[in-house]
């Protein structure tokens, strides 16, 4: 097989600028699925919603930093709705987001007017910054998503350092605990939701610009993707230090899930397999920490019937 190395190379800086931007979005996930402890499946939803929201208002007229700022309201709307579902209705978690995924399918094509919106010609938070510097349209993408990441980061850091933001933290590792003294749960968890649906729009809004299109569909298996991410995050870089460490981790396990899949593209695998990687990524992932403790505990076992063998002359 006849592997070309520049076309990898290229292919890894484009992944880099992608997993950045893909990074909010695992931000998002992070929050409702690993701090609110709640499975969240309206973001596939609500990342099309973003980049919908975005994509029509800047072809409307409207300036592309501006158009992140509705884009981030109404996702956090969609958010609000899967949590009243939940909290209010009494309707399972899961249940309660695949409705909202699947009424947000229409809403989005409801807004477009069509099944995706293209943004050839038009002004993007990309190519606004095109006439200050002449980096490349990879090299500004990955600038603004460290520096948004950043950001978000920083306030995310600071927020969950708060009363709310403790009580939120508190609600997903044990909700009867946080309601005996005294918080609402159901508001922390309707909050988490809004939060992090979000940070998935704005995420779908910055990616819907960097591509140059907003599609009904672009946010299908956003949840797998988020997941993947997280878990990557988490294995390579551990769960150590400040939660501000593990926040930066999450971005950097999105960043590994696009180089992992832009490298085996260049490799021959078909796109249309990509969710096979998907799964079996997320798999070897959550495998690795079971398999590393059976790993330990054999090794651990040779070497006590090594030095017993050793103490006995054998």
């Amino acid at each position: 097989m006849d592997i070309n190395i520049m076309a990898i190379v290229m292919s890894v800086q484009g992944a880099i600028s992608q997993g950045v931007l893909w990074g909010l979005m695992t931000l998002g996930v992070y929050i409702t699925f690993k701090i609110l402890n709640f499975a969240d499946m309206s973001v596939d939803g609500s990342f099309a919603l973003g980049g919908a929201v975005s994509a029509i208002l800047i072809v409307k007229g409207m300036n592309p930093w501006l158009s992140l700022i509705p884009a981030v309201l109404m996702g956090m709307l969609a958010g609000g709705v899967t949590g009243v579902l939940h909290t209010k209705i009494k309707i399972p978690e899961i249940l309660a987001g695949i409705l909202t995924m699947i009424a947000l399918y229409s809403i989005n094509i409801r807004i477009m007017g069509q099944a995706n919106t293209s943004l050839l010609g038009e002004d993007t938070v990309i190519t606004s910054l095109s006439g200050i510097s002449r980096a490349s349209t990879n090299t500004l993408a990955l600038v603004i998503g460290i520096i948004v990441s950043v950001l978000v980061i920083v306030i995310l850091y600071w927020f969950f350092g708060t009363e709310v933001g403790s009580a939120l933290r508190a609600t997903g590792n044990n909700e009867y605990m946080v309601r005996a003294l005294g918080a609402n749960t159901d508001t922390m968890k309707i909050i988490g939701l809004m939060l992090g649906n979000g940070l998935v729009a704005l995420s779908g809004a910055f990616v819907a610009q960097s591509q140059g299109y907003a599609d009904v569909g672009m946010g299908q298996g956003t949840i797998v993707i988020g997941l993947a991410s997280i878990i990557i995050g988490e294995v390579v870089f551990g769960n150590r230090f400040n939660f501000a460490y593990k926040l930066a981790a999450v971005v950097g396990g999105s960043i590994i899930y696009r180089i992992i899949i832009a490298v085996v593209l260049q490799l021959g695998m078909k796109s249309t397999d990509l969710k096979l990687l998907t799964a079996v990524i997320v798999a070897f992932a959550l495998a690795m920490p079971v398999v590393s403790k059976k790993v330990k505990g054999i090794l651990s076992i040779l070497f006590v019937v090594f030095m017993f063998l050793m103490t006995r002359g054998v």
